[in-house]
């Protein structure tokens, strides 16, 4: 008897959490914050902000340490797009960089908090900040190009690692 007076319920329940798998359209969610994407009239006032360390060259490292650290940023990034295209430029011209260009590189790739933006920029999407203007950007975007028409659909084997520059 207790089991059949629990049937409307159970019933009920399942029919609701259906729907929020059917189309969560139907039901109305109980909390207010979601996606609004680039609307006007977005106030941004749910938005939460997580402050930064400023961006520090690191002058206490060897040139083959900063190399190597360059390689392995380049390939973790926080966007797959970013993640194909610095790595197969870091194979590229890593190893041909002279300190200085490691130097802007290293300020290019870690400075700016949103990967976004260094994609935008190497692509020319939208101009870079005038910090960012200088020859190994220019490289960059040169190589987002890609004027050989190379298939560039993921990051390189790790092979290329442990192979001596040419």
């Amino acid at each position: 008897m207790a089991v059949a007076s629990m049937l409307p319920g159970l019933a009920r329940m399942f029919a609701l959490s259906r729907r929020h798998l059917v189309s969560p359209l139907l039901s109305t969610p109980s909390f207010g914050r979601f996606y609004r994407g680039d609307s006007p009239t977005d106030s941004q006032k749910d938005m939460i902000e997580i402050p930064l360390p400023p961006w520090q060259e690191r002058t206490d490292e060897s040139i083959e340490t900063k190399r190597a650290r360059l390689l392995y940023e380049s390939r973790k990034r926080g966007m797959l797009e970013n993640c194909i295209l610095l790595s197969l430029f870091a194979k590229e011209y890593l190893h041909h960089m002279t300190e200085k260009q490691l130097n802007l590189y290293d300020r290019l790739i870690n400075e700016p908090s949103n990967d976004w933006d260094i994609y935008y920029w190497a692509t020319e999407a939208k101009p870079a900040p005038e910090i960012f203007e200088n020859e190994v950007m220019a490289l960059l975007r040169d190589f987002a190009k890609n004027k050989n028409k190379e298939q560039r659909l993921r990051a390189p084997d790790l092979e290329y690692l442990f192979e001596k520059p040419h």
